[in-house]
This record gives C-alpha cells, structure tokens and sequence, in this order.
C-alpha cells in the first residue's frame, strides 16, 4: 500500500498545525520517517507533534544523541535523528530491537542511513523548501500510516 499527498505548508504555524492534527489521531504504536535536507523542518515537525501531545519541556534535535526518549500521557514516543550513523548496524548499539519490541511511536530523521535494519514505516514525511515555507509530501506505506492521515484530515 502506498498513498500519497503533497501539503503545502507557507509557514512555521502551517507546520505545527499539521503537527498537531498528526499528533490528534497518533496510535501507541506507529513508525514514522521525516525526510529532507538539513534545515528543512524535520525537527519542527517533531516539536510542534510533540507540544500537542503536551509536552512542556525543551525538544532537542537528537544530532548528537541519535535518541530523544519522550514519556506523554503513559505513552512512549522516541525521536531519532540517525545523521551521524557510521552504518544501519550501528542502530544495534542504540537498542533498536527493543524500541521495535515495545509499544510506542518512533520518529526517525534520516531514516535511509538505518536502511535495511528500520522497518518499514506506517508514514514518510517529506519535507523540502518551498519558497518561504515548505512542502510536505505525505506517503502511507501501511494500513494504518492510510488510516492516520485519513483520521487527520489529509485524505477524505
């Protein structure tokens, strides 16, 4: 399975918006890759997802880390920025498989140096600059990746 849409997304609040009507209909379980260049809003996207849910704290880029563990709400949600990966292996190192085995939602930038060992995510996000603002291509790879953007709008 394999939808698509393309979003246009003027500004920073047209962002957070998508952000949080994303957030709205997120499962306890789901596997999301944001894709794009550096600077192209990725971590934006996962900040503006994340207050929705009701975060309050800082929401660091994970550059260095390569995880930001986030607890909202009794659910379990893990930011990964996988930029400074040496090789998909590595992602052993970071306990991969267990964040697989548990119920939470992954959020994975730069999903493509974990290629091979990631699965196959529920929805890529892709953002790239679109003049002032940017474009968001939004792709269901699952039933359930059709699903949450069907619930959130993106698709009647």
């Amino acid at each position: 399975m394999s939808v698509e849409q393309l979003l246009q997304l003027p500004d920073e609040t047209a962002t957070a918006d998508f952000g949080a009507r994303l957030a709205s209909v997120l499962p306890e379980q789901a596997v999301i890759f944001l894709e794009g260049d550096l600077g192209a809003g990725k971590t934006t996207l996962v900040r503006a997802l994340l207050r929705a849910l009701g975060h309050q704290g800082a929401v660091r880029s994970p550059t260095y880390t390569l995880v930001e563990p986030y607890e909202i709400a009794d659910r379990s949600l893990y930011h990964l920025d996988l930029y400074r990966l040496g090789s998909p292996e590595e992602l052993e190192d970071i306990g991969i498989r267990d964040l697989l085995a548990q119920p939470c939602v992954l959020l994975i930038e730069w999903p493509e140096r974990g290629a091979g060992v990631l699965p196959e995510p529920d929805l890529r996000l892709i953002l790239t600059a679109a003049g002032a603002g940017r474009a968001l291509t939004v792709r269901a790879a699952t039933p359930l990746g059709g699903k949450l953007l069907k619930d959130a709008g993106v698709f009647s």
